[in-house]
């Protein structure tokens, strides 16, 4: 007597929101009418971005490098603006990645759309800075090396030089 081998029965995807985040990677792969918002991490509510003043002389590069100095800080350029983008989780964002105070949250997070959100984008930047060398590079490519050279005028400077190592007693 020959037994038949069962029919294997089909698995259904795991349906939690968690599982479902996992496996959506783009909007095309959303079923039609589905919140964006049920299988997104709350990439929009890790962050905000500020515009800045366009750096234009060796000071403001020079208060860029002070806002790259803080934890948690970069700047970018998109479309010639320029931002400051500072990384850091909305202190009412739940573990669901839903909102804690979604009905009375501020007027800028209700006039948010998920229209051109950032779910399914790797953003890319003209120029990124995420260390104040960065931006010190950067700014010696524009308007020379910032520290003292040969040949070179004290007051083209606005900072001091690089301090000396500390005698050794």
């Amino acid at each position: 007597m020959t037994t038949k081998p069962k029919p294997k029965s089909k698995r259904l995807p795991d349906p939690t929101p968690e599982a479902v985040r996992s496996r959506v990677r783009r909007r095309a792969d959303l079923p039609k009418g589905e919140n964006l918002c049920d299988h997104c991490t709350a990439k929009c509510c890790q962050y905000f971005a500020l515009p800045i003043d366009e750096p234009v002389a060796r000071k403001d590069f020079d208060f860029i490098r002070w806002y790259l100095l803080h934890d948690r800080a970069t700047v970018f350029v998109d479309e010639d603006t320029w931002y400051l983008l500072v990384h850091t989780t909305c202190k009412h964002l739940q573990e669901d990645y839903r909102c804690g105070i979604y009905e009375t949250r501020p007027e800028i997070c209700r006039e948010y759309t998920t229209d051109n959100c950032e779910f399914d984008d790797d953003w890319c930047y003209e120029r990124y800075f995420e260390t104040p060398e960065q931006i010190d590079e950067y700014a010696d490519a524009l308007f020379g090396p910032q520290f003292e050279q040969a040949g070179r005028r004290k007051q083209d400077s606005i900072r001091s030089r690089r301090p000396t190592g500390l005698p050794v007693v």
